[in-house]
Parts: structure tokens; sequence; C-alpha cells
């Protein structure tokens, strides 16, 4: 059930980001659905390896350059996602940085809504 929600959850901040950035695009709302379960595993996959191998930039930004990591996890996601287009990776960027919040906010409401 976690997995389910989770996915729903970055299916909507998908959602949110696209329309908030003029970059980010995907073909269809089922598409998107998907887009989130693949976004789910390169992070679960790939994000570790880059976070431990960027860690010495990681340290000397004092924490900022995770940011350039999510975006890359991001673009990565686009790139093996038909359905999804991303014009630059400045619009990844911002991408990444909206999908964060509203997620962390999405999940903050469901996780509360559990509780009671």
């Amino acid at each position: 059930m976690g997995f389910l929600i989770h996915t729903l959850v970055t299916a909507f901040a998908f959602w949110c980001t696209t329309q908030l950035i003029s970059g980010i695009s995907f073909s269809g709302p089922l598409n998107m659905i998907i887009a989130a379960v693949v976004f789910g595993i390169v992070n679960a996959l790939i994000r570790p390896i880059a976070l431990v191998l960027s860690l010495p930039l990681t340290i000397l930004t004092l924490g900022l350059f995770i940011l350039v990591v999510n975006a890359a996890m991001l673009w990565l996601t686009a790139k093996l996602m038909p359905g999804m287009q991303i014009a630059s990776f400045g619009a990844a960027f911002l991408g990444a940085i909206i999908i964060a919040i509203v997620s962390w906010i999405v999940g903050r409401l469901v996780a509360g809504q559990q509780l009671a």
C-alpha cells in the first residue's frame, strides 16, 4: 500500500511541476504514473551511488550539490521514459526542487491522515 501511495504522490508532484515549469511535459496521465515508478527505481538504485561519488562536492558546497544530483536523477528518468520531455538541465533542476517540495508536503499530509 505504501508503494502505491508513494507512486501517486510522486505522480501528483510531476503534475504540479508540469503546471509550473514549461520545460517539463508528459504525454499523458498514465505516462506520469509510469514515470513516477521509474523515478522511484532510479532513486533507489542509482541515486545512492551518485551521492557517494559526489560526496566531496556535497561537503564542499555544504549539501547544495544534492540538488544537482536530484536534477540528474530527474533528467535520467526523462531519458528512460519515451513520453517524458525535459527541455534543459535548468528545467530539470527547478523541477527536482518542486517535486521534492510537493512530495514532502503531500507526504506529510498523507502521513498525518493515517495517524488520525
